[in-house]
C-alpha cells in the first residue's frame, strides 16, 4: 500500500485475493493485483488463498470416563473469497493496509470447535486404551470427514484439506498406567532375550565341550592304535632279529661245525700220516743197535733242546757209555 495525495495505490501477492468495491460495485476482484483507488470511497478486503494449518488441542472424555488431551493440526483454505470476504471481516484500512479486524483468529475460533465437537464425538465411542493405542487414524479420519461435511464452512466458504492427530494423551498417572503393561510385556521380552541368550551360550558350550571331549576320545584312540601298532612293530622287529639272530647263530655253529670238521678230519689225516711215518721209522729202527738208537735219540734230543753254550759230561756218563761199549764188543 502507498500513499499519494487523496488516492492510494495497492500491490498484492498471488497468495492474496483483493475484492475492491467502490459504491457497493466491485471494481476489482483477483489475487496478484495492482490498482489506484480512492480511500475516502473504497472498500477493500484482503483474503489469503494459500493453503494454511491451524495446531489445536482439544479435550474430550471417552466411553470410561477418562480425560484425554488430543493434538490436532487442520489444514484449509479459503475456497471462495467472496463469499468469505461477505461472510467474515476481511476489510483493510485504506491508509495501512492492514485488517481492521481479526478475521484469522475468528476462523481459527471457529475450526477449533468445530474440531473439538467432532474430536469430543469420537472419543465417547472409545475406551482410553482403545483412544491412546489405536485412536489416532479412525479419529483423523472422523475429523477431516466432519469438517468437509460441515454446512457452516462450507457456507462461509472455507475448505477443509485435512487433519492430522499428532497425538492422543491421558493425565500422567493414567499414562503410566497403561504404559505399565507394556513395559512388563517389553522386559518380559528382554528377559526372555536374555535368557535364550544365555541358553544359546550354554548351548555353545557344551557343543564346544562335547566336540572338544570328541576330538580327546578320537586322540586317545589314535594314540592307542599307534601305541598297539609300535608294539607290533617293535615285536615284529624283534622276531625278525631272533630270526636272523638264529640264523646267524646257526650258520656260525655250522661254519664252526664244518671247521671242526675239517679240523678233525685234517688232525686225522695228519695223525695216520704221522703214525705211518712213526711206524715206518719204528721198523727201519728195529734191527738197528741199541746203541745206535741211543745215539739218534740223543741226536733228536738235541734238536728239540734249545741252544746250548756249554755242555758239561761227567766221568759217571763217560763211563757208563764207556761200559756199555766195551761190553758190547767183549760179546
Amino acid at each position: 500500500m502507498k500513499r499519494y495525495p487523496f488516492v492510494r495505490h495497492l500491490r498484492t501477492a498471488t497468495t492474496s485475493h483483493v475484492l475492491h468495491l467502490n459504491a457497493g460495485r466491485v471494481r476489482h476482484t483477483g489475487a496478484g493485483l495492482a490498482f489506484w483507488f480512492r480511500p475516502l470511497s473504497a472498500v477493500i478486503s484482503e483474503i489469503p488463498v494459500d493453503d494454511r494449518e491451524l495446531p489445536m488441542v482439544a479435550h474430550a472424555r471417552t466411553a470410561d470416563f477418562q480425560d484425554v488431551a488430543v493434538q490436532v493440526t487442520v489444514s484449509f483454505r479459503f475456497a471462495d473469497p467472496a463469499l468469505v470476504a461477505g461472510r467474515l471481516d476481511f476489510a483493510i484500512d485504506p491508509d495501512s493496509g492492514v485488517w481492521t479486524g481479526t478475521p484469522l483468529e475468528q476462523v481459527a475460533h471457529i475450526l477449533t470447535e468445530l474440531a473439538t465437537g467432532q474430536v469430543m464425538d469420537a472419543m465417547a465411542t472409545m475406551t482410553l486404551r482403545e483412544a491412546v493405542v489405536a485412536g489416532g487414524g479412525a479419529l483423523r479420519l472422523t475429523i477431516t470427514e466432519g469438517l468437509q461435511a460441515d454446512e457452516r464452512l462450507a457456507s462461509t466458504g472455507i475448505a477443509v484439506l485435512g487433519a492430522r492427530v499428532r497425538s492422543v494423551r491421558a493425565d500422567a498417572d493414567m499414562e503410566r498406567f497403561l504404559q505399565t503393561p507394556a513395559r512388563e510385556q517389553a522386559q518380559t521380552e528382554a528377559d526372555k532375550s536374555t535368557f535364550e541368550r544365555r541358553a544359546l551360550a550354554v548351548e555353545s558350550e557344551r557343543a564346544i565341550a562335547e566336540n572338544e571331549l570328541a576330538n580327546r576320545i578320537e586322540l586317545a584312540v589314535r594314540e592307542q592304535v599307534l601305541v598297539t601298532q609300535e608294539g607290533t612293530n617293535a615285536r615284529t622287529r624283534a622276531e625278525e632279529a631272533a630270526a636272523a639272530a638264529l640264523i646267524a647263530a646257526n650258520g656260525a655253529a655250522e661254519r664252526q661245525g664244518l671247521v671242526a670238521e675239517a679240523d678233525a678230519h685234517s688232525a686225522r689225516v695228519v695223525g695216520e700220516a704221522q703214525a705211518a711215518a712213526e711206524a715206518a721209522r719204528v721198523a727201519a729202527y728195529a734191527g738197528v743197535d741199541s746203541t745206535v738208537l741211543a745215539t739218534i735219540a740223543v741226536r733228536d734230543l738235541a734238536g728239540h733242546l734249545p741252544n746250548i753254550a756249554n755242555l758239561t759230561i761227567t766221568p759217571d756218563l763217560v763211563t757208563g757209555v764207556l761200559a756199555g761199549l766195551v761190553g758190547s764188543k767183549q760179546a
